[in-house]
């Protein structure tokens, strides 16, 4: 029998704590199966196509926090064809069935300091083709992440298609992103030290996002009109800060697996504890899927701990520890495919014995797969900035490497390994020792440091404005959602006003990847009176 699927329609009229059920009953059908996407929690939509070429602000600068000019700003559109205001727009251009244009605005690094350095942040216009001309409303799309762009669409699709038949969607690769001022181990090399480094990177936080979004809103809506926002994970994330911070630039707020944790200090313990107890979870069901997995997991574990420097080096240059091949649950546990996806990688793990007594290794073929597994080499920000998401006025110091220790040995792959039982993966956690293992991170590591040490985060929410929140809200909430808890996520719920909740088992993390349009028509029709207050 197929597992239950249940959707909950929420919404919270008021300010008090309580959320309100509507339609509980009348909204259960029998489920499909579940499932997630591949890429993990920070990837949405479609494939990234190929690279595209910088653009730069209006001049070079030395190298320091204050004043750098990141590496796109050299190579790209030329000063004298920035606009007045430092809008360009490009032409359009066309994938099947879409029209595209490309925007690229010159903003402050720091909006505290509007006078001094600027980056570039890079949006994508989509239309379905024809309506190029066409008067139609905005929709915002706010990536997964942090520290990763939007995908590029190659032709219409998924839930870009389905929002083109009524909008004008706007694709932002937030800041340090795609073409948004990139950040990467090179750019970033160009500072004199971690400490300039570290500073730097404290202006790539949603609330940063927010004010280019709405210099970008400026920009592109006649007379400043308010659009709609579509926020995906972290985008989700973002868009809660937008609606803490500039709710008079906001129509509509979607949210599909991105609602944060609000509390002031640093709630990354509160949220690492809710994810060890889900990927344990996921763990469980891996192995249940594939039994057989357990001894070539154990196998691979005790083969890298015996290995001179308990590991073997990558095709990266990095190096591959028992604890590294832990990190594949990032995203094999909790996206669409991915315990298949992990189960496959375990297959060519080890080379064939070609020459009888010839010494057993892992085959090029796996290590490389685990190389590219990952994407902390093309996009750093993730890793360095994780934990930074989650702070208000405190320091995170390495939050997901504290609870994992206050959990003992559950997560200790060696010694799991050498009792015969169940290596569990790890999920969305980034460790320190990660920035001495991973090559693209070990230049980043002191920098990483300072930013786990620091405390003095501006705030990223006002529960206030949230409490009194105008602007109707729907939010997809996964209840096996791997990244971002369901308990956590009500919680938050409970205080933004005007707020409905779609909480379902039917998706893991990325439902608007898998089934985009449904998903649309779901929370549209929820604003929009289709799927009324029951």
């Amino acid at each position: 029998m197929a597992a239950a699927r249940f959707c909950i329609s929420r919404l919270r009229a008021g300010a008090g704590p309580a959320l309100s059920r509507f339609g509980e009953k009348s909204l259960r059908t029998a489920g499909r199966s579940q499932r997630g996407w591949t890429g993990g929690a920070f990837t949405a939509g479609f494939a990234i196509a190929a690279a595209h070429s910088g653009v730069r602000a209006a001049a070079a600068a030395p190298a320091s926090a204050d004043s750098l000019v990141t590496s796109d700003q050299k190579s790209g559109i030329p000063q004298d064809n920035v606009h007045v205001g430092g809008h360009k727009p490009g032409d359009w251009f066309k994938v099947p069935e879409l029209s595209l244009r490309d925007h690229y605005f010159i903003v402050p690094l720091d909006h505290d300091k509007p006078n001094g350095s600027s980056i570039t942040v890079f949006a994508r216009e989509v239309v379905g083709v024809g309506k190029e001309d066409k008067l139609l409303p905005y929709l915002l799309f706010l990536q997964g992440g942090p520290g990763f762009e939007c995908a590029r669409p190659t032709e219409a699709g998924g839930w870009v298609k389905k929002a083109c038949e009524e909008y004008r969607v706007v694709l932002l690769d937030q800041r340090g992103t795609g073409l948004s001022s990139p950040l990467t181990t090179t750019s970033l090399a160009q500072f004199e030290s971690p400490k300039q480094q570290a500073a730097f990177l404290r202006n790539f936080r949603a609330d940063s996002i927010v004010k280019d979004a709405e210099i970008v809103r400026s920009y592109l809506i006649p007379g400043g009109e308010p659009w709609s926002v579509l926020g995906q994970s972290y985008g989700g994330f973002c868009a809660v800060t937008y609606l803490s911070m500039a709710p008079h630039g906001l129509h509509h707020v979607l949210l599909t697996g991105g609602l944060p944790p609000i509390d002031d200090g640093c709630t990354a313990e509160t949220v690492y504890r809710a994810c060890y107890k889900r990927v344990a979870i996921q763990n469980a069901k891996f192995y249940k899927r594939f039994p057989g997995d357990a001894e070539v997991v154990r196998s691979v574990v005790l083969h890298l701990a015996q290995c001179e420097g308990g590991g073997v080096p990558l095709p990266s240059g990095g190096f591959l520890t028992p604890r590294g091949l832990q990190l594949l649950g990032l995203s094999g546990l909790g996206s669409s495919g991915g315990l298949e996806r992990l189960h496959y990688l375990f297959e060519r793990a080890w080379d064939p014995i070609l020459v009888p007594g010839a010494k057993k290794s892992l085959s090029y073929n796996f290590l490389r797969a685990v190389d590219d597994w990952f994407d902390f080499d093309t996009n750093p920000l993730y890793a360095i900035m994780h934990e930074s998401i989650y702070c208000q006025g405190a320091a995170s110091n390495w939050a997901a490497h504290r609870v994992r220790e206050e959990l003992g040995d559950q997560f200790d792959a060696v010694k799991a390994a050498s009792n015969s039982t169940q290596v569990l993966f790890t999920g969305e956690m980034v460790f320190p020792w990660m920035f001495d293992e991973l090559a693209a991170l070990r230049p980043l590591k002191e920098a990483a440091n300072i930013i786990a040490e620091a405390s003095d985060w501006p705030p990223l929410y006002n529960k206030k404005q949230l409490n009194e929140n105008k602007v109707p809200v729907a939010a997809a909430v996964y209840y096996e959602d791997l990244y971002v808890n369901v308990t956590l996520s009500e919680e938050t719920a409970a205080q933004i006003q005007d707020i409905r909740l779609w909480v379902t088992n039917e998706y893991l993390h990325s439902g608007i990847r898998e089934d985009g349009p449904r998903i649309l028509d779901q929370l549209f029709g929820m604003l929009k009176g289709k799927y009324p207050i029951r």
